[in-house]
């Protein structure tokens, strides 16, 4: 570092009358072309390539809704624009394309940076504002490159340091290790991204829950190792760390032991596939559908469209039904009462046209009636049936088999007692 501070600073490039006539050369046409040469073929490899792999995914980081949208596009065109710089620097004298470089650098650094961003947090209020924050740093960064600031400015922050603990820190150092971090990170959530998507492509059902499982645990972990590596790039010693490991230990042991089991109990739900996404459970007098289930808490959504964020602790130690588990059919009674004076075999027979009815009802096992008793008022009635499509409502297809059975009954006649009471006087 201290060699570093003997350096001359560059000189920033201030004659812009060279510039200007750099700029009125007859050899900037050819330039142009060049330029647009590269971006039209730039483009047809783009497009020729995502008809060939058939990537037209909004999410995707590479090739995005559009062919202009993704990272390749302009990776692509600063890749022939360095090709075309370098050749024609060896013939004519160059000028635009020496700015179109920094251009289209700044531009893939800030769609890699926001595409990434997108398809890791989706939902987060939070992505857009860093978004902006990125182009700004970018856009800055090009703007002093191209004007010969750049190396200026970082030689003058090279020139302010403090000193912590045993080690020398300059605004400089401090900046490249930002940024290097924040390039680290960048990268870590790129590969995670893609893990995640290949694992969910096909998935369903029981096996969605693992991969999920399993991208969620790939994703920590990355996570954890680019942290370290942006932590050692910004110069703090990694072995300072371990005592704060030894107090993090601690403050679960006595006060996040509930946050702690909620994070054990949801990789153990998403192993052992006790539930899944799509299993319709009953938690606490709460039925609905498990929607997500993520590290710590678990997403019930009934079909009254309230959900529940149940913590995972609870489904691992309390009583859960799971009516999807090893059967997705689901066996549902309705009880009618009839005048003693019916024709017992005609109720039955009505009673099972009345569940085939519906659409719903399964055929086998087929629908069965039985006489369970004889009561105060009446003949009672049961009429068991099937289905296997628990998702789309209990109540709903219980009221048309209802609405079925008392339109039998009244087209043939056949009486539904009310409860009788005799009254003595004196």
């Amino acid at each position: 570092m201290n060699s570093l501070k003997h350096l001359p600073a560059p000189k920033p490039i201030d004659d812009f009358e060279a510039w200007l006539v750099m700029f009125t050369q007859p050899t900037v046409l050819v330039e142009l072309l060049v330029l647009a040469l590269s971006v039209a073929l730039a483009w047809g490899l783009v497009a020729a390539l995502r008809r060939t792999l058939g990537m037209h995914e909004e999410r995707s980081i590479w090739f995005g809704k559009r062919v202009i949208d993704g990272v390749l596009f302009p990776l692509a065109l600063l890749c022939l624009g360095y090709l075309s710089l370098e050749l024609l620097s060896n013939f004519v004298p160059v000028a635009v394309l020496r700015i179109a470089i920094p251009v289209l650098m700044s531009l893939v650094v800030i769609r890699v940076g926001v595409k990434v961003l997108q398809a890791t947090f989706a939902e987060s209020h939070w992505v857009k504002p860093l978004e902006q924050t990125i182009s700004w740093v970018a856009w800055l960064a090009m703007v002093l490159w191209v004007s010969g600031l750049l190396p200026v400015i970082l030689n003058e922050l090279d020139l302010i340091t403090w000193k912590v603990g045993g080690t020398t820190l300059s605004v400089r150092t401090l900046l490249e290790g930002l940024i290097t971090a924040g390039a680290v990170l960048i990268i870590t959530l790129w590969i995670s991204a893609g893990i995640e998507s290949r694992l969910l492509r096909s998935a369903k059902g029981g096996e969605l829950s693992l991969r999920k499982a399993v991208s969620n645990a790939a994703r920590a972990l990355l996570m954890f190792v680019g942290l370290m590596l942006a932590l050692s790039a910004v110069g703090i010693d990694l072995t300072a760390l371990s005592v704060l490991g030894g107090a993090v230990g601690v403050g679960i042991g006595f006060g996040l032991q509930k946050l702690a089991a909620n994070y054990v109990s949801g990789f153990v739900i998403l192993a052992e596939r006790s539930m899944r996404i799509g299993d319709v459970v009953r938690v606490e007098n709460f039925e609905g559908t498990i929607t997500e289930i993520n590290a710590r808490y678990t997403v019930v959504r009934s079909l009254t469209g309230r959900e529940s964020i149940v913590p995972n602790e609870m489904l691992i130690t309390q009583r859960v039904e799971n009516l999807s588990l090893a059967d997705t059919r689901v066996n549902q009674t309705i009880s009618v009462s009839v005048g003693y004076e019916s024709d017992v075999e005609q109720v039955m027979k009505l009673l099972r046209e009345a569940a085939l009815s519906q659409v719903r009802v399964l055929h086998d096992p087929a629908p069965a009636v039985n006489l369970a008793n004889f009561g105060a008022d009446g003949l009672e009635f049961t009429l068991s049936y099937w289905i296997n499509d628990l998702e789309n409502g209990q109540g709903n297809l219980r009221s048309d088999i209802n609405l079925a059975i008392l339109r039998a009954l009244r087209t043939h006649g056949i009486d539904i007692p009310y409860p009788q009471r005799v009254v003595h006087t004196r």
